[in-house]
């Protein structure tokens, strides 16, 4: 590539965070041009996950500056060298897991954690060479966040972490599928397996909780117990095939696990923590069936804590897994799935429940913490 066609850096609007917990500030930024491998992506419209809130409460000064957003779609601007699978122009998903095709990992069922690219998850860098594409108006580099960074109007991703889109997909419903519900329909489907008629529960409907519920319903599981606090949860859940709901604020002195073994005859087949709370781990766990059941963690706990369980319960047969992305792997199961949306199997419309512009990013931050939103979508135009 010569001189004169080579990208070049792009001046642009960033919500930058400056330090754990305080509002982002829209600043202008300076967005390197893609080295070899790597993507540069104009986002188009992007949402906000718990990831994010869980990492930016974090009061650590050597975290920050950050541009956070992992949930995102665009277009493709520029790339560098040796990338063929996407295009100038192409409609892209970024994904914080890379899956390179070719590593051990890739190449086996039984994982999707590619290690033939660095994971990267929270370093703050590129994962090949580990420098940042961003930089502020001062010059100072800004870090970026689980691979992605889409509170940007650009942002630089490894092609390794890149998933064309559909061109019958809408923009905001592709979006959906870069994390949140990927991950929890990811988790019925391909990391638990769930049975057809088994016996599921569900701890937080948020929205891998309730992509849980739904990747369940697409797996034909025969009973749908949803966990929430809140009592709006179960309407809400009826759509994404909830069958049962429990209120933990509702069952007097017994404990969650005795209600769901009661309802169940001994335990649900399979239970999916969706919050990221040590406590809710282990009744996750107490409220799975001795012998066979499953309990799979797809929440990052909120405080870091670690959990213990009994091994007791674990030589009875038990088990438990946690899953990244819900065990999807990105460059051959994303398509599946926006295809079970284009052929009206898979239901994405209902998990959104606001949109605001960028300008007003805080907001979804505001809603997603009271918890009245399920996925805010961010315009990058508006």
């Amino acid at each position: 590539m010569d001189e004169s066609s080579a990208p070049k850096p792009i001046r642009c609007r960033a919500a930058v965070c400056r330090a754990g917990g305080e509002p982002l500030q829209i600043e202008e930024v300076v967005v390197a041009p893609p080295k070899a491998y790597e993507v540069r992506i104009k986002i188009i419209c992007t949402s906000l996950c718990h990831s994010d809130v869980t990492i930016w409460s974090i009061k650590d000064p050597a975290g920050f500056p950050k541009i956070f957003g992992h949930e995102a779609v665009g277009v493709v601007e520029s790339v560098g060298e040796h990338v063929e699978e996407v295009s100038v122009g192409d409609m892209v998903l970024p994904f914080c897991l890379a899956h390179c095709g070719d590593c051990v990992d890739c190449r086996s069922v039984r994982s999707n954690v590619c290690t033939g690219v660095p994971l990267g998850l929270l370093d703050g860098v590129m994962p090949r060479d580990g420098t940042s594409r961003f930089t502020d108006a001062s010059g100072a580099p800004v870090q970026h966040f689980l691979n992605v960074s889409s509170f940007s109007e650009y942002t630089v991703v490894d092609v390794t972490r890149v998933v064309k889109v559909a061109a019958a997909m809408p923009p905001e419903k592709a979006c959906l599928l870069s994390c949140g519900v990927s991950t929890g329909v990811g988790a019925a489907w391909k990391a638990a397996a769930v049975e057809p008629k088994s016996t599921v529960a569900v701890f937080g409907l948020g929205s891998v909780g309730l992509a849980v519920a739904e990747g369940a319903r697409l797996q034909g599981a025969g009973r749908i117990i949803g966990v929430d606090l809140n009592p709006d949860k179960f309407e809400i859940g009826k759509k994404f095939g909830i069958t049962d709901f429990v209120n933990p604020k509702d069952i007097g002195e017994r404990s969650v696990s005795e209600v769901i073994k009661e309802m169940t005859g001994g335990g649900a087949d399979y239970c999916f923590e969706c919050i990221g709370l040590a406590s809710l781990m282990q009744d996750a766990f107490q409220s799975c069936r001795p012998g066979w059941g499953k309990t799979i963690i797809l929440g990052l706990e909120m405080h870091l804590s670690p959990m213990s369980i009994s091994t007791l319960e674990i030589l009875q047969g038990k088990s438990i897994i946690g899953s990244l992305l819900g065990g999807i792997k990105p460059k051959t199961d994303i398509p599946i799935l926006m295809n079970r949306y284009l052929n009206k199997e898979l239901h994405l419309d209902e998990f959104i429940t606001h949109e605001v512009g960028f300008h007003d990013i805080n907001k979804a931050f505001e809603l997603l913490m009271a918890g009245k939103s399920l996925r805010c979508i961010i315009w990058m135009d508006r």
